[in-house]
């Protein structure tokens, strides 16, 4: 049988990683001096090793709510005689300057900053230390790293530290003493986002040996500084950099001098620029840059005609030759592109394109090629064509649904914070796991998509977001594909149901959801759940509605969501009881009074509570009595309303005559009008109930002290058994109903139908 989509399983290397990481003090590490995490004398741990657990770290740290950060984690890394680490990647603002400085005795020879708005100026000086080894470095979206703390003094002691970690970066206290002087190995560098106040020419000039520079969004007002790199730069990223027809010339220059390297050059935008492409640049693009070997001009308009006629274009298949090509100035090319950016441009829609892998908006390839290249650093883009993704999922097919997902899930998890990237992300993710691709679907795949869905849950409290979300969860079997999260699970869907004014749509969803939850599960699971509020809240939205005397399906979810979490459950049926529940039911039912569906999953769980004897004396009212009488004459929903509330008699009155204490109405009356119901029922109706155990009917079997509750447990099992023989027989079995039903037959208490029931029983 074929494996299906993303059904590799973790390595042993990356279980054994997170294994480390969630049991620091269990493996590695003990508690020092101060509460302080500290590494074992006896561990020694190879670069490899390293890396992969401050890697992993930080990707646990941004997708694992369950994951705690450990204060002082990046001190284990300070000793280099102990721990090796070589390549790190580090993002956003949990990276604080102390721990780049705890690693800073390492020699390490890639630094991937990400996003880091915590650093500052102090970290230039720790960057210093590693400039003998560092052979890649990317401070991409750091933009308070060239500044100092406002206002801070200098680091005294720990206390002092973490107030200086406080203060935000100032924009008036810019460093001017960084160079990269020193950086001897440096060839990959990465500045992306870079102040406008730094001097780009001045920050780059000690470093003549690069090969790959991106300047994404950095002012360049002086252009000629780049051909320090001429005889290097085998790529330039100038995203979202002001073209100027000098720039231009500079870059063409560096492609002629560069002989030996093939060359990527992006000079692709998102924002609108005065700058134009046209014909004539673009082909001296091409034809200077001989090496080319990946372009990206995704953004740009084309202000002249750059496509050949529709009519003239080479006949038949679509074609990657160059001399076939639909854009005039790729004919030129000696070879087909690597890659080739046509992301938001007109010329991603032509039939011949020279390249082997194109980004664009006009098939699903291109679509999914712009979220592969655009995600990690432009977010802006990744959305759009997440966007575009979820229209393919939606109104075409998807026929690269394992990469899609990939590609979304690996987005959400990046741009956890971006909310543009979570509400596209989110909507393309509840078409991708609709029933249509659910087949192709393996069950780790799924876990990813229900955990980056509950870490948007989590981060956004926005309409939008959880609307998706919580549709996502929709297409998934439940309670089982989202048992491995359930705790979580529950409490989000809680929170978003706390306000007393939500929107509409995603209260029904989440009570849906909250209700297939408690549906079905062990009672460990319930009840953790009832300690989280989930009655209370419940209730709560049971007493919104009935001040809006409105009955929609938020209101019968609502009650059948707290039908299934008092099932067997006593803890739960006390929260009810606590909670002002009894009351509630009663409104209900005088504002409802022709409501089925409600008064249905209204008994079903006054059932649940009438089970647990020591709740019983609490329903033990007049007031109680005389409602349960008055709904054995009910016919809604077939025979379940009066069948439900004969139900909650059979267990009241089994307490006994001594345990009635009341004068009306009287407990023999009451034990006619239910045994005059019983008969009433059809024995071969079919059932909208369903039972996990017989436990609650079959301790109302042998006994004498109340016949009529007999009858009732007997009926029950009578027509359960009979009407589905191959479900409940085996449940009867097994749950030792059967020497129960031939002990009603010895007692001389049974009514003689009770024993007819008992011997059908019997039979199947």
């Amino acid at each position: 049988m074929a494996a299906k989509a993303g059904d590799n399983p973790d390595s042993l290397m990356a279980l054994s990683t997170a294994f480390c990481l969630r049991n620091l003090r269990r493996t590695m590490c003990y508690m020092g001096d101060g509460n302080k995490l500290c590494l074992r004398s006896d561990v020694f741990l190879p670069s490899e090793i390293c890396d992969k657990l401050v890697n992993t770290y930080m990707e646990l740290v941004h997708s694992d709510s369950n994951f705690e950060p450990q204060d002082g984690f990046f001190q284990l890394f300070s000793d280099p005689r102990s721990t090796r680490l070589t390549r790190v990647q580090l993002r956003e603002d949990l990276v604080r300057d102390r721990d780049l400085e705890a690693i800073g005795k390492q020699d390490l020879i890639e630094l991937h900053l990400t996003y880091c708005n915590s650093l500052s100026a102090r970290s230039l000086k720790t960057l210093a230390s590693f400039r003998q080894t560092l052979v890649s470095l990317s401070l991409f979206g750091c933009s308070h790293i060239f500044y100092r703390k406002g206002g801070a003094p200098l680091a005294c002691n720990e206390d002092d530290e973490e107030e200086e970690e406080q203060r935000p970066a100032s924009r008036h206290a810019l460093e001017t003493d960084f160079s990269f002087q020193g950086f001897n190995r440096l060839r990959l560098l990465n500045l992306g986002g870079l102040p406008e106040e730094v001097d780009p020419e001045a920050l780059l000039k000690p470093l003549p040996a690069l090969t790959s520079l991106d300047l994404s969004g950095v002012q360049l007002p002086r252009a000629a500084f780049l051909a320090q790199w001429k005889e290097r730069l085998a790529s330039l990223v100038l995203y979202n950099v002001d073209l100027s027809e000098e720039l231009v010339n500079t870059v063409v220059e560096l492609g002629h001098l560069s002989k030996h390297h093939s060359l990527h050059l992006d000079i692709s935008r998102e924002r609108t620029s005065k700058f134009k492409m046209t014909r004539k640049i673009l082909t001296a693009i091409v034809q200077g840059l001989v090496n080319l070997v990946s372009l990206d001009i995704s953004g740009h308009i084309m202000l002249d005609n750059c496509t050949v006629p529709h009519l003239e274009e080479a006949m038949g298949r679509p074609s990657i030759e160059p001399c076939k090509s639909s854009i005039y100035p790729f004919q030129e090319l000696k070879r087909p592109l690597q890659f080739l950016g046509l992301y938001n441009t007109t010329l991603c829609n032509v039939t011949h394109i020279p390249a082997y892998k194109v980004t664009g908006s006009k098939n699903e390839d291109q679509v999914l090629n712009a979220i592969e290249a655009y995600t990690e650093f432009r977010p802006e883009l990744a959305h759009r064509a997440i966007n575009q993704l979820f229209d393919i999922a939606r109104i075409q097919h998807c026929s690269q649904l394992l990469r899609a997902l990939q590609l979304v899930i690996a987005a959400l998890k990046c741009h956890k914070y971006e909310k543009s990237v979570q509400v596209t992300g989110s909507a393309a993710l509840f078409y991708l796991t609709n029933t249509e691709y659910r087949s192709d679907q393996s069950m780790r795949l799924r876990r990813q998509v229900i955990q980056v869905v509950l870490n948007g849950m989590e981060q956004y409290q926005e309409v939008t977001v959880q609307r998706n979300c919580c549709l996502t969860l929709c297409n998934f079997s439940i309670p089982e594909e989202l048992e491995f999260q359930y705790g979580r699970v529950n409490l989000l869907l809680l929170k978003i149901l706390e306000p007393a004014r939500q929107d509409e749509s995603i209260q029904r969803i989440a009570v849906h959801l909250c209700n297939a939850l408690v549906c079905q599960v062990d009672n460990h699971h319930k009840e953790a759940v009832g300690k989280m509020g989930f009655v209370k809240t419940m209730l709560n939205l049971i007493q919104k509605k009935l001040q809006d005397r409105m009955c929609d399906q938020v209101m019968e979810f609502s009650w059948s969501a707290l039908w299934n979490i008092t099932d067997e459950t006593p803890d739960n049926c006390q929260m009810f009881l606590n909670c002002r529940g009894m009351s509630l039911f009663l409104d209900c039912l005088k504002e409802f009074p022709d409501k089925q569906e409600l008064h249905r999953n209204m008994l079903g769980l006054l059932g649940n509570v009438a089970e647990v004897r020591a709740l019983r004396p609490q329903l033990l009212t007049p007031q109680f009595i005389s409602v349960f009488s008055d709904l054995l004459d009910s016919k809604a929903d077939g025979i379940e309303v009066s069948y439900n509330a004969c139900g909650v008699l059979s267990h009241i009155v089994f307490d006994g005559p001594e345990a009635w204490g009341m004068e009306e109405p009287l407990r023999d009356t009451v034990m006619d009008k239910m045994m005059a119901a019983i008969q009433s029922w059809d024995v071969t109706s079919r059932r909208n109930i369903n039972y996990r155990s017989f436990e609650p009917i079959l301790r109302l079997l042998p006994q004498s002290i109340a016949p009529v509750s007999q009858h009732w447990a007997t009926w029950a099992l009578f027509n359960l058994v009979s009407v589905y023989p191959s479900k409940y027989c085996p449940l009867l079995v097994k749950e030792g109903g059967i020497v129960l039903l031939e002990k009603v037959l010895e007692l001389q208490t049974s009514h003689e139908e009770t024993k007819d029931m008992a011997r059908y029983d019997l039979t199947y």
